[in-house]
């Protein structure tokens, strides 16, 4: 039997309705509702162009989250920095 959504793969099970990943995206709309479709509609829904400015603009802001989580890592992990670089020499 095919599945009843895509109606392309054959059954998970032999009782049930639908293939694996139709299953996982029933589980998704049980769980987020009206949210599983607003997500579909705005990143499916775009032309290449736009789909290809979505995911630079995200990549941009990753990287961008990453190096502050660099930075402030290193800052907590150099308490010494203020002064000197030994923590035995005096000052």
């Amino acid at each position: 039997m095919r599945c009843l959504l895509c109606e392309k793969k054959p059954n998970e099970y032999w009782f049930s309705n639908w293939c694996k990943d139709c299953r996982r995206i029933k589980h998704y709309i049980s769980l987020y509702d009206e949210r599983v479709y607003e997500v579909l509609d705005s990143v499916l829904s775009r032309s290449s162009d736009k789909q290809d400015n979505k995911i630079k603009v995200e990549i941009k802001t990753e990287i961008e989250n990453k190096e502050h989580h660099l930075r402030s890592t290193k800052q907590s992990k150099n308490p010494m920095d203020k002064g000197s670089k030994n923590p035995t020499d005096k000052k």
